[in-house]
């Protein structure tokens, strides 16, 4: 198998995975109907997911939030998002889960004020997803708008080698290493099997692997 049908065959296992928590699924069904532009649904939802069926979990276990991404960079204000949440809020209101809705396109103007950091413009929500303090971590779903293609659309920057390795590393393009640290082990408490490399170590619980050559090898992940 080539390097690129083994991408493409973690590419559906992981939409396959993610599609397994209900909630997921109702999500990406009903997104559509919300009309924002770029849109997606991101981040924890869809990763823990994948890792409660790694640790024998039922799929929506330890999930806090929900998260949609969009990017609307013709109003920036507070207000407007707020109507999208509250949108967002009805639409969803059935399911048993928290449904946040953010746009991209004004991140920069609340980040360091709740976070500590400075946060430059972003010009897509894609751009959004690939800042996520866990490299790992960085993945996205959209639907699909060809009514021929039943599967969303993965945006996954970096990669799933790491995500199914269950390992941890602060991710440059977002260097804020306490908010790092903190999430990290916030993730291991909720999944002990993951792996936290930082600063040049790796916290105790699991291996450590300074490659991605090594993570394939250990996790059966070929390059």
């Amino acid at each position: 198998m080539s390097e690129h049908d083994e991408q493409a065959a973690l590419t559906r296992r992981f939409v396959s995975e993610a599609l397994q928590n209900p909630h997921n699924a109702a999500l990406l069904e009903r997104l559509p109907f919300l009309g924002l532009p770029d849109a997606w649904l991101v981040a924890g939802c869809l990763f823990q997911t994948v890792w409660n069926l790694r640790s024998g979990l039922a799929p929506t276990a330890h999930i806090k939030d929900y998260d949609l991404f969009y990017f609307d960079a013709s109003d920036l204000s507070e207000a407007a998002e707020q109507a999208v949440q509250d949108r967002a809020t009805a639409l969803f209101a059935d399911l048993p889960i928290t449904v946040e809705a953010k746009n991209q396109a004004r991140v920069h103007l609340w980040y360091e004020r709740w976070f500590g950091y400075p946060y430059s413009p972003l010009q897509s929500a894609r751009n959004g997803i690939e800042r996520f303090l866990v490299p790992c971590t960085c993945v996205g779903l959209q639907p699909s708008n060809a009514p021929s293609i039943a599967q969303p659309t993965l945006y996954a920057p970096y990669g799933l080698e790491e995500l199914y390795a269950g390992l941890l590393k602060p991710n440059p393009a977002c260097p804020h290493l306490p908010l790092f640290e903190a999430k990290a082990q916030s993730y291991r408490e909720r999944w002990p099997w993951l792996t936290i490399q930082a600063a040049g170590h790796v916290a105790a619980g699991g291996p450590f692997y300074n490659d991605d050559a090594a993570i394939s090898s250990v996790f059966g992940l070929k390059r």
